[in-house]
């Protein structure tokens, strides 16, 4: 029996060394995934948040005070340049211009007969250069009564589409109360803020060499049919933000844009020769971006990178690597600093593919 149970227990003893044995050969034989930094040209595209306006958007205001008497448009309504929209009851304006135009009539009449009289030496040269002070005064107050009568006729002073009224038919407006607002939005101007950094690369590398082309995503998450041209940037920095404003503008020729509309503007910029590498190869410690680099004797040693860009799946790297870097693609959570690996190289345009990237 004693013989039978030492037999039992040798083989339990070789069973576990046996099996111990496979499980170190099975560890020994896990190789890690590495691959390079893939050098290729591609396009970053930048979003920035916008805000939309007409290029003309005014306020129209009384001149006068008055009875709003007529209104000659409609809310929404596109108006031409120099077409009436409302008028103010000008019945006091026109018996002032009355009023003017009889005595600017009576001075004249003065005038010429004293122009008369100077001629035939009756009366001094001193009462005819009266008598024409006395007609020029009588002349600009006509025309100071006659354009207080225009000021009851406002009129749209360019092409555009009218905002809601804000005053009714028949109510009682004083000099200088808003009426309405007009918008020409036949282009429009589109503003957009830009981080200090990402201002001195288009200026250096970009709108140097001509303007700057960017597309609008509207509210819609549609894209606007027509692109922009950069034409203005403003002269300040924004202390508070780091950002300084762009201005795009957008011609409107169907008149979908209004004033007032939202949307973020899209920047393609093109890198030559960029490194590229998949977010999962990386990790983040204190907001730095980190790689596992293999060394000539297969240990790995974290490095930090910066990103110049990013894209779906993919950060575009701006130092920190080089095209003959290696680099661990998976299992960054299994490993430790200075550890000796075994790894299985994957070619960086295999690994790239099977991203879902939207590079060219």
């Amino acid at each position: 029996m004693n013989r039978i149970l030492m037999a039992i227990s040798l083989c339990s003893v070789f069973y576990l060394t046996s099996c111990d044995k496979k499980k170190e050969e099975k560890e020994e034989e896990v190789k890690y995934l590495v691959t390079s930094p893939l050098l290729k040209d591609t396009l970053v595209t930048k979003e920035y948040v916008a805000q939309i306006h007409a290029i003309s958007h005014i306020e129209l205001r009384a001149l006068e005070k008055g009875y709003l008497q007529k209104i000659f448009v409609d809310e929404g309504q596109l108006v031409q340049k120099g077409q009436l929209m409302f008028k103010i009851m000008p019945m006091i304006y026109e018996a002032e211009t009355q009023k003017a135009q009889a005595e600017a009539n009576f001075a004249e009449i003065e005038y010429k007969n004293t122009k008369s009289l100077a001629d035939s030496n009756v009366v001094s040269k001193n009462e005819l250069a009266l008598g024409k002070a006395k007609f020029d005064k009588a002349k600009a107050e006509l025309n100071l009564a006659q354009a207080h009568l225009s000021f009851t006729d406002i009129r749209a002073p360019f092409s555009g589409i009218m905002d809601h009224f804000q005053g009714r038919l028949g109510s009682l407006v004083n000099e200088g109360d808003l009426l309405t607002t007009i918008s020409d939005n036949s282009k429009m101007w589109v503003y957009y803020n830009v981080p200090e950094a990402e201002y001195l690369d288009y200026k250096t590398k970009i709108i140097k060499d001509g303007a700057l082309k960017v597309d609008l995503l509207m509210a819609n998450n549609k894209m606007f049919d027509y692109p922009g041209l950069v034409e203005t940037i403003e002269a300040d920095f924004n202390n508070e933000t780091g950002n300084i404003a762009f201005r795009a503008t957008f011609p409107n020729p169907k008149g979908l844009l209004r004033h007032g509309e939202t949307g973020n503007i899209q920047v393609k910029l093109p890198f030559k020769n960029a490194l590229i590498i998949p977010q999962k190869a990386t990790f983040e410690v204190l907001e730095k971006k980190y790689v596992y680099v293999l060394d000539k004797d297969s240990k790995i040693q974290s490095r930090e990178i910066t990103i110049a860009a990013e894209l779906p799946h993919i950060f575009v790297v701006g130092s920190g690597l080089s095209k003959d870097d290696k680099i661990l693609l998976e299992g960054l959570r299994q490993v430790h600093e200075n550890e000796k690996i075994e790894t299985k190289f994957v070619k960086p345009d295999s690994v790239i593919s099977h991203l879902s990237l939207y590079a060219e």
